[in-house]
């Protein structure tokens, strides 16, 4: 019995061993991506920056606990209560670990600011001045994910594709309710909205095959909002682009509104032609013919209307006539 006991503690112990080994080679503390890098190194900074006042206190805690325990031969100053020392020990730590916490948080929420345009591909490999972004539009729906590539003139469901060394801006919003926009290799989450836009800057350093997928509850097939997202070299992408338009299929405004019905577990398609207004008729919420568009209401509610007939003056009679 003793031996199985044995062989039960040492497997559990190899177990623990082998997630702690897992986590320690997960994507998002070993992204390929500059940004998402950028994110890892500051969640270990941060980690190790309270760790500085959390595994003191717990050694503490437990030598406290040992050397004041019952029968103990430890000093014995019932009278002690104060000790300017400790007090500045005590208090000055955590202030200078929040001081510094502050700081590094500061600078890198302004530094990965989504909204803000690349200045590196990598560390000491700054963005090229001739180099232009590669622009993919974002449309989350029920529930799959549509990328829409205006410069190349194509569009994919749940399929994303980039080139490496070049940054990207995507643009993001969503068909129906919020959702949130997530690559683990590229950068952290970011939250899809109807009638409005998100945008999100990040870049690949790394050639793979990697995931994305929604991280916000959504519905039903939310657990399926999932995307596979290839890095490839520059020619590898346009091999992937001339494939794409190959493929035939048109997505135009009547094309879309049978693809934004909900379904689930969709798999990859590939349109080789796109209409070049489609995304911003989405983002505006009038693909539907007919419909208004957001920016067309905004403008017509904030021009000034003309007074109505009841609530306009009537017109003074001169007084002449109202001696005849």
């Amino acid at each position: 019995m003793s031996k199985a006991k044995t062989l039960i503690r040492r497997l559990a112990a190899a177990a623990a061993l082998a997630a702690l080994a897992g986590c320690s080679k997960t994507i998002v503390l070993n992204a390929p991506g500059d940004v998402a890098a950028q994110q890892g190194n500051l969640v270990i900074v941060a980690t190790v920056l309270m760790l500085l006042i959390i595994v003191p206190v717990i050694a503490l805690t437990l030598l406290f606990a040992w050397r004041y325990r019952a029968k103990a031969n430890a000093t014995y100053k019932p009278d002690w209560d104060h000790s300017t020392q400790l007090e500045l020990l005590i208090w000055a730590a955590p202030l200078l670990i929040i001081i510094a916490l502050g700081a590094v948080t500061w600078i890198t929420t302004h530094t990965l600011d989504p909204y803000r345009p690349l200045t590196r591909l990598a560390p000491g490999k700054p963005v090229p001045s001739t180099t232009r972004p590669l622009v993919v539009d974002v449309v989350s729906l029920d529930w799959k994910w549509l990328f829409i590539y205006p410069e190349q003139g194509i569009a994919t469901v749940n399929e994303l594709a980039a080139p490496v060394d070049r940054p990207i801006e995507f643009h993001l919003t969503s068909s129906n309710v919020m959702n949130a926009f997530y690559v683990p290799a590229l950068a952290g989450m970011i939250y899809t909205m109807p009638g409005m836009e998100t945008k999100l800057h990040a870049v690949i350093d790394k050639p793979g095959q990697y995931e994305g997928f929604s991280s916000n509850y959504s519905g039903a097939g939310f657990s399926h909002m999932r995307f596979a997202f290839h890095a490839s070299d520059a020619a590898a992408f346009d091999q992937w682009v001339a494939d794409t338009k190959q493929s035939g299929a048109a997505l135009d405004r009547n094309t879309y509104q049978q693809l934004a019905k909900p379904s689930e577990n969709d798999p990859v398609r590939r349109y080789g032609k796109v209409d070049g207004d489609l995304y911003d008729a989405i983002l505006n919420r009038c693909v539907a013919p007919g419909q208004m568009c957001m920016g067309e209401m905004m403008a017509h509610d904030a021009s000034p209307q003309p007074a109505s007939h009841e609530s306009m003056p009537m017109p003074m009679q001169p007084a002449s006539a109202h001696a005849h």
